[in-house]
């Protein structure tokens, strides 16, 4: 089995393990609490986090680990293959009892993702992706949209940026969506239910490593909101937005992208 393949069936093994955990406190009760930068953490991010590290390094001793909730050993830095973990990608949801989190994984080599799974334990949706063969939802193989104009399109952003003054000329007539987790919402968009997602704000390598490659194998595109390529593992483990869509309409979007001024972006 080529070795993408065997690191994905190993994250989708152990991602639908912690989706017991996750299942076990959703709606019940558990501690939450704020972290420094002021984001919610709970008590279930850290089983899951404990519970995931142990099962894939376990399994993969010499591969690196970036966790969110884990501390940030930089000998990943070292290791030519590290796992990139979300425990919980979505915790604001997982708190307000929505089903919109996930538990997410990737293996990244050189750089990018080569190993992807995303899962969301209350729909019972596993997205899977090992590097050039294709992606797939619960088994079956998915497909971004055919969508070419921004016109009448599905968007996940934030409605705040589309309705923004800041924009030269308003977007056109579209829907707008969001949802609690980044990674979900680019899985929405490799199944095609979504056509395009946005967000301009800082991101982790944990939000979308997996998501990254999960719409490539899609047939989609996954960038930086200038266009350019998303680069893991460095020593900041962060990107400073990301768009995703299927071709056509991603170039649409880099070009609307390109009307706001540099400071905005």
């Amino acid at each position: 089995m080529p070795e993408s393949s065997a690191d994905t069936e190993l994250l989708v093994a152990n991602l639908r393990e912690a989706g017991i955990i996750a299942r076990k406190y959703f709606g019940g009760t558990y501690k939450s609490w704020r972290k420094a930068d002021g984001n919610p953490v709970t008590e279930v991010d850290i089983l899951i986090d404990r519970f995931l590290m142990a099962a894939l390094r376990n399994a993969r001793p010499f591969y690196g680990w970036l966790s969110e909730e884990s501390a940030d050993d930089q000998v990943r830095l070292e290791r030519s293959r590290i796992f990139v973990v979300d425990p919980i990608d979505g915790t604001h949801g997982f708190l307000k009892t929505r089903p919109q989190f996930t538990i997410v994984g990737a293996v990244v080599e050189n750089g990018r993702p080569v190993a992807a799974a995303i899962y969301n334990p209350i729909a019972e949706e596993m997205f899977e992706a090992p590097a050039g063969l294709g992606a797939r939802l619960n088994g079956e193989p998915i497909r971004v949209s055919a969508a070419k104009e921004l016109a009448g399109s599905r968007l996940l952003a934030a409605r705040t940026l589309i309705e923004s003054a800041r924009w030269p000329t308003p977007w056109p007539p579209l829907s707008v969506e969001t949802r609690a987790s980044i990674a979900y919402r680019m899985a929405l968009v490799a199944k095609g239910e979504f056509d395009a997602m946005i967000s301009l704000s800082k991101k982790a390598d944990w939000d979308l490593a997996a998501g990254d490659l999960i719409v490539h194998e899609a047939g989609g595109r996954v960038t930086a909101q200038d266009g350019a390529k998303l680069v893991y593992n460095k020593r900041e483990p962060e990107q400073q937005g990301v768009i995703c869509a299927g071709p056509a309409l991603h170039d649409h979007l880099l070009a609307k992208l390109r009307e706001l001024p540099a400071e905005y972006l």
